[in-house]
């Protein structure tokens, strides 16, 4: 999908929401109601023991530390989860309206630098109990093996502490227990124990234009595998979760639960085991005593400073949050790894005008793919990269325009009268990490006094090679479609790597289980970990670890306690 502006800087918990639109403001005045009071889920936690220690604290409530929260809980463990940003009913809080959605974003201003900044907002993560996984687009391609091999086939970038097999059990099983719509057989994966559990979701007009297209070209596609369920699907230990009635509107958050982000999924499976999910909950501090090890964790919530002490930590905050946090407690930095070789996924789009019908916020946005791409035989560069047809929404589509195009006024609107004739493709492409490309605490604070992160990245040369080659490859794809005005557009999609792991801590922050090599009882687990950035989307594979790194933890301590 892609990506909107970045908002301007917020505080993740406002005292005060505000209402933008007037006409919700003159109707509400009339009703005499208001939104600006907190709803019955903003109200205030109690505040816990301070004395009481749990087994676990996990920080973050996404797809990294969701799974792992239920697999903790479900094995009797007393676990705590801290979501900086607040929890949400969908049915009553998602508008079918982007702009009213942004709250979803992770909206406190981070700084860009490089030649190719990223953009933020709703490009990269999220807030609220759930985590990005709210307005992610669902997009669920597994990893190949070659994936996690780019040094042993290339000879350059960092090779993954494992093979495939070690993620195949979790794909699996992520894939029935999600309900992932998807093709049986998939035609570029290698063997599987099952098929997905539900058939494919209805392409909409850019998939199937694509399709055609690509067929011409000799280029094979198939649906894709999509977490929303393109069928009233049963899921354990939760029930009932209806079909996607194809919306489009997937990252503006998905209101009839057909969406599998974790808010639906493993976190109401791990409160039903007796797991706590604290919101609103903005770490700070993270204390330790004399010999290293983690003792407690600080953060604010609805205006106090709460402490909660743990045996153990579980740091799932995503690739600027947790190596932020690692930074500003000092912890983990032996390996001089923390913030380094930040890597984004080449996100190439090229966008035509046709004059068929095509309503491109219909339907799931990302419908076909093609992985004939993933080693061009052609290629002049290192690993490979997805294709995939593009739904967008309308004010995401203005505001890539303007960035784009450069359009403004006039301009602007003219070309927007095509929106519902404008169909895009784009990839989804491998990053090499590189020495550049690192996150820092910038001196500037934020609004609570914190130093804000700055990423800085340029595209490197494999990186420009692969865009070069997808756009020749989509204008070509685009062409025999029959598009007019044909255009490209240039950007880098989701953030990857910045505390890696690895075999050894020389040159990664945690070992293949997720542990920290520094901190015996930290263990990080979510995208900051990941040695290369994988040529497709990173959501399951983040689940896949986080339900692994929670059985790694869990046979070390039956290993511990046996021993005792």
């Amino acid at each position: 999908m892609p990506d909107e502006e970045v908002l301007e800087e917020g505080v993740l918990n406002p005292i005060k929401t505000e209402i933008q639109d007037p006409l919700l403001q003159a109707i509400l005045e009339e009703n005499g109601t208001s939104l600006t009071a907190p709803t019955e889920l903003e109200q205030p936690a109690p505040v816990p023991n301070p004395t009481e220690e749990v087994d676990c604290v996990v920080i973050g409530t996404g797809a990294g530390g969701a799974p792992l929260l239920a697999r903790l809980a479900m094995a009797g463990l007393k676990v705590v989860a801290l979501e900086a940003g607040p929890r949400r009913n969908p049915i009553t809080d998602y508008a079918t309206d982007e702009k009213a959605q942004s709250f979803l974003f992770w909206n406190d201003e981070r700084l860009s630098a490089g030649k190719n900044p990223v953009a933020f907002g709703n490009n990269n993560s999220g807030t609220g109990v759930g985590g990005s996984t709210l307005h992610y687009t669902a997009y669920t391609p597994r990893a190949q093996d070659d994936d996690l091999h780019l040094h042993r086939d290339f000879g350059v970038g960092v090779d993954w502490p494992f093979g495939i097999d070690e993620l195949e059990p979790y794909y699996t099983e992520l894939e029935q227990f999600l309900g992932i719509s998807g093709p049986t057989p998939y035609p570029w994966s290698g063997p599987r124990s099952k098929g997905y559990p539900l058939a494919p979701l209805p392409l909409n007009g850019a998939a199937l234009l694509m399709q055609q297209a690509c067929a011409q070209l000799g280029i094979q596609t198939s649906p894709a595998a999509n977490a929303a369920l393109s069928a009233r699907y049963y899921q354990a230990g939760i029930g009932w979760r209806e079909a996607c009635t194809n919306r489009g509107f997937c990252q503006a958050g998905c209101n009839v639960g057909a969406k599998a982000s974790m808010d639906v999924t493993f976190l109401p499976l791990a409160e039903a085991h007796g797991a706590e999910i604290r919101a609103d909950a903005f770490v700070t501090e993270i204390e330790r005593d004399e010999k290293g090890r983690i003792t407690a964790v600080v953060y604010e919530q609805h205006g106090q400073t709460v402490r909660q002490r743990c045996r153990h930590l579980f740091l799932c905050a995503g690739a600027v949050e947790t190596p932020r946090l690692l930074l500003l407690n000092e912890l983990a930095l032996t390996s001089g790894q923390v913030g380094k070789h930040f890597m984004a996924h080449p996100g190439m789009q090229v966008w035509g005008t046709f004059s068929e019908d095509m309503r491109p916020y219909k339907g799931i946005p990302g419908g076909l793919i093609s992985e004939d791409t993933h080693r061009p035989k052609d290629a002049d560069f290192v690993g490979g990269y997805l294709l995939q047809s593009i739904g967008v929404m309308p004010v995401t589509f203005a505001s890539q325009m303007a960035r784009g195009r450069k359009l403004w006024g006039q301009q602007l609107r003219d070309y927007m009268r095509n929106y519902n004739h404008v169909s895009g493709i784009n990839i989804l492409g491998d990053c090499l990490p590189h020495e550049s490309n690192f996150l820092e605490l910038a001196d500037e604070k934020d609004a609570r006094g914190l130093p804000k992160p700055r990423l800085h990245f340029t595209a490197q040369e494999n990186e420009q090679r692969m865009n070069a080659h997808s756009e020749k490859l989509m204008r070509d794809i685009w062409t025999a479609a029959g598009a007019t005005d044909l255009w490209s557009f240039e950007r880098y999609a989701h953030v990857i790597g910045t505390a890696r792991m690895g075999l050894s801590g020389d040159d990664a922050v945690v070992n293949p289980d997720g542990r920290a090599f520094d901190v015996p009882n930290l263990y990080i687990c979510d995208n900051s970990v990941f040695p290369s950035a994988l040529s497709v989307n990173p959501a399951l594979t983040i689940m896949a670890l986080s339900l692994r790194t929670a059985d790694k933890f869990l046979a070390a301590q039956a290993r511990l306690d046996g021993n005792n």
